[in-house]
């Protein structure tokens, strides 16, 4: 009953664009093994489950078994046990703003979400994609439930790893904006931010 006064095609905050951005992604850089950590099973996989495989990483146990889809479990702010260099392409959607805040069971640390980061970056092959999406705006943590952060502060986490491909994002009112000029954090409450990055040929990790 809770939808009964929602308009027709009603779409849930973030996700509708932040998954079709990503899926689209995939689809058009058509990369020769995918892995995803931690985003909607059904949202963004669901789309690329369409038309290829994913391998999953996620800290949550996953009981469902899907096709197309290859589980593991993984603590991503603990990198010693993860292997280097095995994708070309990875996905984080509205994940990293919780890792280290014990949301999901993980324990409590404030730089889970720049541990995490250096995961993805060892997980990802030079010269492969990221693509990485978190809440924007005055940058804020919203204990324990998520993080906040500043474009700038995003751009200068993946610096010096990565280029920058692509920037898009989502307002307040639910709105993408693909942008191609100066990139700065808009001005907004809890937007989205989507990031394309590619990892450099000479990563520090």
């Amino acid at each position: 009953m809770l939808d009964r006064y929602e308009s027709a095609g009603s779409l849930p905050k973030h996700y509708f664009h932040q998954d079709l951005w990503a899926a689209r992604k995939v689809y058009q850089n058509n990369p020769e093994h995918h892995i995803d950590v931690g985003s909607r099973i059904d949202g963004f996989i669901a789309h690329i489950l369409t038309f290829r495989d994913v391998e999953i990483l996620d800290v949550r146990p996953m009981t469902s078994n899907i096709s197309g889809i290859t589980f593991r479990q993984a603590d991503l702010i603990q990198s010693a046990d993860l292997p280097s260099d095995i994708c070309d392409s990875l996905s984080c959607l509205h994940a990293l703003e919780h890792f280290g805040l014990g949301r999901y069971g993980d324990p409590i640390d404030p730089e889970g979400h720049i541990k995490g980061l250096q995961s993805l970056t060892k997980l990802l092959k030079p010269n492969g994609t990221l693509l990485l999406s978190v809440p924007i705006g005055l940058e804020r943590v919203e204990f324990n439930a998520h993080r906040v952060f500043s474009v700038e502060t995003i751009l200068t986490l993946t610096e010096p790893d990565y280029e920058l491909i692509s920037f898009a994002y989502i307002d307040d009112h639910d709105k993408l904006h693909n942008i191609t000029k100066q990139i700065e954090t808009p001005d907004m409450i809890y937007g989205c931010g989507l990031f394309e990055l590619k990892k450099k040929s000479k990563s520090l990790i």
